[in-house]
């Protein structure tokens, strides 16, 4: 007994004594913050007294730990907001309130102006003392946001580019100093208080000081940010970061990319804290009209603060965050007319206890108010656990029923959201395809973080979107930088792989419609640029979607795989030539048009090109042995698509032909067989066999029968069709089936690589149906029909009929071009 008293004595002793030291640490931060606070005093009324003061200031409180600075926050936030008003009055005296001063006794009467760089250092005192200390009340949140908002209404010509961000600064800091409260029920439980789409960088900017000495606020400062109260400050603040950001721009290359930054990120701070859709829903339309202006001055400025490669970054990840705030489909179930599991089943991640079910229940009664919503359901639903809404919506216009009069919240029906989500499907449509091929990697990055959150929490309430930004992820798949390719990839895995897969085949079956009919217009276009990426959104689509899903949709029937045959044809004709730039077919053509290249140069020429084109930091020895290797490679570019595009078009497109060849073979489910794919380009050889034969039977002359409207669109369609069969058949091989297995499969989910091994070859017979089908393809190239073609002016068969220089050059080209095409398989077999 005696041994306890003794301990509980010492505990006592060491308690007291740690509370005496405490004490005496406030008592000496007090009284060196006390100075420094009565000088800013008499710095307000003689701006030339003691201007050091301040620099000392900001010292004092990034050395001075936040416990000991939060006793006496009320007492060095006044001085501070003093100086604020000073050095916005002596700057705008405009912005002064109607009685002509700034919420603060004799401020109108001041005449001596505050220095930029006291001002300055004055909102670094201010941005350091928000980041260190959190609000006592509501009230005194009111009174720092009037006084930063004063400082944010400055324009350009009014104050420095460095005042007006340290403005933005400081409502950061006073955001993130914003806090969950300790009530359990209270709303601001049901938001993230940081931006949902950080990254590395950005999250460095999200960090606050731990707050060991804390009391309650008398009410949730967050609470009052969701509440209608606090809407037009909220929707305010909106508007102000907006303008910030766009007020850099129309300053041309004046203009600061990084005050256009800041704005950006602390707009997502500000969105995350309110984090609600009640309260943001009102203000999307012009959030969201203001965002597209931003993509829409990066497609036409690459440089200044419009093109900033960082605030085009911020401005994806923080429209991505708004649109899943306010269209989040948890959020807009009323609205959907869909049960909870409907909705909650999507999301594997969620807990289904039964703390989470009530949350849940809590939350959708709170978010239509409006709506007298009733829930209710069968006895068979409520056995099931299905919870439905049922609510009597009214089918008018969103002008007269979603917006209460006085009101900034609209009611979220099913009629808004419909046209709410055509609104936004028209902007994601026109800006995220580009963005998807933007120059900057973080930018691509950041738009797959953008579509990773709006499939997964929009995926209803966007569903208009959700085939377009598939097919955005789909480019991002064969991104070249292995960053942004595994994260594209990772995200697709989860559609396509996992068992959360909820892509319908009518939805497969569109994305391949749409793709198949864009192709030949965009590959033949002058955006090459954007002939690639919708390229590679097919070859990417059809590698994820599965071999079945390929036969499924694109060759299920003779016709449907006649069609798509037929658009990738027409992207590798011939007639394509007459897309291509004039600089290339001038460069490729110097001497004149009508010149007729050996055999040797229509091999090298290609590849030549590239070889000049190469980055000059490679080894230049490895470049020519890769070069001369090149000729052992089969199949190879012909020679005619260089003036379409580069080698990289040229692998996409025969990458989409070699998955079609393997997709026949690696589906054992499929009735198509490879031979009847290759008869359809096959039937162009046959044809043109057929006729030379007419010709010989007829004893037409050669000049009679090339001059005939069918007869050089048939040699160029043969050639064309002979490089179609190569790379079919190439496709089954092993170095193909390799070659996109590394490349769709950087990701491996679950340590597995599922959709290499559906990739591999799986028919027992397949050895002997390959073979058949190459033995009626060669049995084509050999036909003597093709190889008696004249290829010059003194071919023999041109001097027997006595045709010799009468024949036109196109025709020489024409069949080279074939027999080029055709020995390049003979010569490799």
């Amino acid at each position: 007994m005696e041994d306890r008293a003794a301990n509980e004595n010492l505990n006592l002793s060491v308690t007291t004594d740690r509370d005496e030291l405490e004490e005496e640490t406030l008592s000496r931060v007090f009284s060196q913050l006390k100075p420094y606070c009565l000088d800013i005093l008499q710095l307000v009324q003689n701006p030339k007294s003691k201007a050091n003061s301040v620099s000392e200031l900001y010292q004092f409180l990034r050395e001075t730990p936040s416990q000991y600075l939060q006793p006496f926050f009320d007492y060095a936030l006044f001085p501070m907001l003093l100086l604020l008003d000073a050095a916005v009055g002596c700057r705008n005296p405009q912005n002064v309130d109607s009685g002509g001063k700034f919420g603060m006794p004799n401020m109108s009467n001041m005449t001596h102006s505050i220095s930029d760089s006291v001002a300055e250092v004055g909102l670094l005192c201010l941005e350091e003392l928000l980041r260190k200390c959190h609000l006592g009340s509501v009230n005194q949140m009111v009174v720092v946001l009037k006084k930063l908002t004063y400082g944010a209404l400055l324009s350009p010509s009014d104050a420095a580019e460095e005042f007006r961000e340290r403005i933005v600064k400081c409502l950061r800091a006073l955001l993130l100093s914003l806090q969950h409260c300790s009530g359990k029920s209270c709303s601001c439980k049901d938001i993230i208080e940081v931006p949902t789409f950080l990254d590395s960088h950005t999250s460095e900017n999200t960090h606050t000081t731990c707050l060991n000495y804390r009391t309650e606020a008398d009410k949730c400062l967050l609470a009052f940010l969701q509440s209608e109260n606090a809407s037009a400050a909220v929707g305010h603040w909106l508007s102000l970061l907006l303008k910030i950001a766009d007020t850099e721009v129309a300053r041309g290359h004046r203009g600061s990319s990084k005050l256009r930054v800041e704005a950006f990120f602390t707009l997502r701070l500000l969105v995350s804290k309110v984090g609600t859709a009640d309260a943001l829903a009102f203000f999307l339309p012009g959030v969201v009209s203001q965002f597209a202006k931003v993509f829409h001055l990066s497609k036409t400025m690459i440089s200044g603060a419009a093109g900033s490669t960082d605030s085009i970054d911020q401005a994806v990840r923080g429209l991505s965050e708004f649109l899943t705030i306010v269209l989040e489909d948890e959020a807009n179930i009323s609205g959907l007319s869909m049960s909870v599991n409907d909705i909650t089943g999507l999301y594997p991640n969620n807990d289904n206890s039964t703390q989470s079910f009530l949350e849940r229940l809590r939350h959708l009664s709170g978010n239509a108010p409006d709506l007298h919503g009733k829930i209710s359901g069968s006895s068979n639903d409520q056995a099931g656990g299905v919870v439905t809404l049922r609510s009597d919506f009214k089918e008018k216009n969103c002008s007269t029923s979603n917006v209460n009069m006085g009101s900034l919240q609209v009611s979220r029906t099913k009629d808004w959201i419909g046209e709410t989500s055509i609104h936004v499907d028209k902007l994601l449509s026109t800006t995220f395809p580009h963005l998807c091929v933007h120059p900057a990697k973080k930018v691509r990055r950041g738009l797959i973080e953008a579509i990773r959150g709006l499939l997964l929490k929009c995926r209803y309430t966007l569903k208009k979107s959700r085939l377009m930004l598939l097919e955005c992820l789909c480019v991002l798949v064969c991104d070249d930088f292995e960053e942004v390719s595994v994260a594209a990839q990772e995200l697709l895995d989860s559609f396509f792989i996992l068992s959360e897969k909820h892509l319908i085949d009518s939805e497969i079956s569109e994305i391949f419609n749409r793709l198949i009919q864009k192709l030949p217009k965009v590959v033949l276009g002058n955006d090459k640029t954007f002939a690639l990426s919708h390229a590679q959104q097919l070859l990417a689509v059809m590698y994820y979607a599965g071999p079945q899903l390929v036969v499924n949709h694109l060759l299920q029937s003779p016709v449907t795989a006649a069609h798509f045959l037929d658009a990738i044809a027409q992207c590798l004709n011939q007639n394509s030539v007459y897309a291509g730039s004039l600089e290339k077919f001038i460069l490729k053509k110097p001497v004149s048009v009508g010149y007729l290249h050996s055999i040797a140069e229509l091999k090298a020429g290609p590849r030549l090109e590239v070889f000049k084109t190469r980055s000059s930091q490679e080894n230049k020895l490895q470049d020519l042995v890769e070069a001369v290797c090149q000729d052992y490679l089969v199949p190879q570019m012909p020679p005619w698509f260089f003036y379409v595009g580069s080698e990289k078009l040229y692998e996409t497109l025969a990458g989409i032909l070699r998955l079609v060849g393997l997709s026949t073979m690696a589906d054992t489910r499929s009735g198509v067989s490879l031979s009847v794919i290759i008869d359809i380009p096959l039937s162009y050889l046959r044809k043109l066999i057929s006729e030379v034969q007419m010709k010989g039977y007829s004893k037409e002359s050669w000049q009679s029968w090339y001059t005939r409207s069918t007869s050089g669109q048939l040699l160029r369609q043969a050639s064309t069709a002979v490089c179609v069969l190569n790379e079919i058949i190439y496709g089954l091989s092993d170095q193909s089936i390799n070659l996109y297995a590394r490349k769709f499969c950087l990701s491996r989910m679950n340590g597995k690589d599922m959709q290499e091994h559906v990739w591999n070859v799986c028919q027992k017979d397949a050895k002997e149906h390959l073979a058949n089908c190459i033995g009626s393809i060669l049995h084509e190239y050999l036909s003597p029909e093709l190889w008696d073609l004249p290829v010059g002016q003194k071919a023999s068969i041109l001097e027997m009929d006595n045709e010799a220089g009468n024949m036109k050059l196109h025709f020489f080209r024409d069949t080279e071009m074939l027999q080029q095409e055709t020995s390049y398989t003979l010569l490799h077999i």
